[in-house]
């Protein structure tokens, strides 16, 4: 999918900006006195920010990723804030101060300011994995008081940081305690159950800042306060659950267990996807189309794809960042906005990949950390299913292992979609046709991309170039003929002329692209040798485009799938 970036402004190295995870002040000398100590408060962010302050409300704390200890700072900039965040700290004067800190995700900065002497600022660009900032400063004849910081930069992606350490001499502040392994709670108890959800409760623990769930010996949540509820589960089926205790220092054992059972019904949180049915992406980030809240999102679409979830730095794994830019203020009102669109039949699905998202799928290992990360949002945000869009190339025999492990957490109800280019369904032979096939029979739909593309073969041999109704019609032909079901193809197309490079087509050519292939009316040179009743429907990039065009194109084409036969 094009997700078209706005002009990135100049990072320059000389820039008095910094952000970190991990701020870290050292004395004059490389050894430490023993008087030194980390004069940051709240270093770790396990007190979530406070002794913090970040711009335009772009810091959060969160428990993952994390470097140590249960919390991190997690910073979003926007397109007109570099998410700064900083803390004074009370230091002494004409002493020499290591300032650090870790740093994952996008463009990261670290700094000191107010120094009395030369501020200093040290930077990194962006990592999948945790990377040391440091740097030091020396404290003027006057100084008390220096503003340590971290920001990221313009318009790109959110940083975390964690374990910041500001070493040096006391300036009369103190440091934080160190904090010491909270103990076990006690057994939690169990509250309400449906068909496919248990609700935990448990004690308060002395000096934790989070808790653990397992289920059945697995992590399953990390929670701040002192109950959870545990969904995506069977009906009429017992399970074990234990509780700990966390903080900076660490993890506490299990609680004993307790057993909690389903109630029987089966799953009814995930609404049947419509024989017909009309796929839109949601973009969850602001690149000129119009800015919407799925609630703004209009009726006409069944399946609505989230876009995107976010690669870690553990193959195969997957986690999602909601963006500050798309105007919701809670996370909370987020997940609120699925369980609308699902009580009103929607299918929300979170999209993985994109054009510039890449998630690896290349083991057991990373096949493993895939099913059990989506499976894990699937039950945090109430997402129905996924959808791979993976346009970086693929590997068939890891990809379906990934997605079967996932079919076997998620139960008959998950909807699976794909969106695969065309080049990567020419033939039964290209890793994602060969995925399509071997996972048939827990898929919904494949919207092949019929736009960013080249001329390509039709089913017939023949050549037909993108922007005609023969292009949808012969390229379906090859799914259709290749072993899908017609139920599970779907045509994809640009919402406007601004939502691809290329391949945008008029409403009234899908529309008479889906009559060809379903009723053999208002085909173009192309005619299938039979039709096809049972084609699922279309699939546009995105709502937001289509939103930006005042809703033409689901205006347009959304009555007339629903009306297929």
């Amino acid at each position: 999918m094009d997700r078209t970036t706005r002009a990135r402004r100049w990072l320059g190295a000389g820039l008095a900006l910094a952000v970190g995870t991990g701020l870290g002040l050292m004395g004059t000398t490389g050894t430490a006195e023993a008087a030194d100590v980390n004069v940051a408060r709240n270093a770790g962010f396990e007190a979530g920010l406070a002794g913090w302050s970040c711009s335009a409300g772009s810091g959060t704390a969160v428990s993952s990723p994390v470097h140590g200890g249960a919390s991190a700072l997690k910073a979003t900039p926007t397109g007109q804030d570099n998410a700064k965040c900083t803390q004074a700290v009370t230091v002494k004067p004409n002493s020499t101060y290591r300032l650090s800190a870790w740093v994952q995700g996008g463009y990261a900065y670290l700094g000191a300011s107010g120094t009395g002497t030369n501020d200093v600022s040290t930077w990194t660009p962006a990592t999948d994995g945790w990377t040391q900032l440091s740097t030091s400063f020396t404290t003027g004849a006057n100084t008390t008081s220096v503003t340590v910081y971290t920001h990221g930069w313009y318009g790109q992606a959110a940083y975390h940081a964690d374990d910041m350490s500001v070493f040096g001499p006391d300036g009369g502040g103190g440091s934080d305690p160190d904090p010491v392994v909270p103990a076990a709670p006690a057994a939690p108890t169990v509250g309400t159950v449906t068909s496919s959800s248990v609700a935990l409760n448990w004690r308060a623990v002395t000096g934790a800042t989070g808790y653990n769930v397992y289920r059945d010996g697995v992590r399953v949540q990390s929670v701040s306060g002192t109950s959870a509820t545990v969904t995506g589960l069977a009906a009429n089926t017992a399970y074990r659950f234990q509780v700990t205790a966390t903080n900076a220092a660490g993890e506490s054992a299990k609680s004993a267990a307790v057993t909690g059972t389903t109630a029987p019904g089966g799953n009814p949180g995930n609404p049947a996807v419509p024989r017909h049915a009309l796929t839109g992406y949601w973009q969850n980030f602001d690149n000129g189309a119009r800015v919407q809240k799925l609630r703004d999102v209009p009726a006409q679409y069944d399946i609505i794809a989230v876009s995107f979830a976010d690669s870690t730095a553990t193959p195969g794994r997957i986690t999602f960042n909601l963006d500050p830019a798309v105007g919701y203020s809670s996370v909370a009102d987020f997940k609120a906005d699925i369980a609308a669109k699902k009580a009103a039949g929607k299918s929300v699905i979170i999209s993985v990949g994109g054009e510039k998202g890449n998630v690896t799928i290349n083991s057991d290992a990373s096949a493993t950390a895939f099913a059990d990360s989506a499976y894990a949002l699937m039950q945090e945000y109430g997402f129905s299913g996924v959808d791979i869009d993976l346009e970086h190339g693929i590997n068939a025999t890891y990809l379906t292992k990934a997605l079967r492990q996932l079919s076997q957490k998620a139960g008959s109800s998950l909807v699976l979609t794909m969106a695969p280019q065309t080049i990567d369904m020419q033939n039964t032979g290209t890793e994602y046709f060969r995925t399509a096939l071997a996972v048939k029979d827990i898929l919904t739909v494949v919207n092949m991309q019929y736009y960013n593309s080249g001329s390509m073969l039709g089913c017939d041999g023949k050549v037909y170039a993108q922007g005609s109704v023969d292009f949808l019609t012969a390229l379906a032909c090859i799914q259709l003929e290749g072993g899908l079901d017609a139920s599970q193809v779907g045509l994809g197309v640009p919402a406007s002329t601004r939502g691809a490079g290329s391949g945008y087509v008029d409403p009234s050519v899908v529309r008479n692209a889906l009559d060809c292939l379903t009723r053999g009316t208002n085909c173009g040179s192309f005619k299938p040798s039979k039709t096809y009743p049972a084609l699922r429907g279309a699939m546009t990039w995105s709502t937001n485009w289509d939103a930006a065009a005042g809703n033409a194109w689901s205006n347009a084409v959304g009555p007339h799938v629903h009306n297929l036969p």
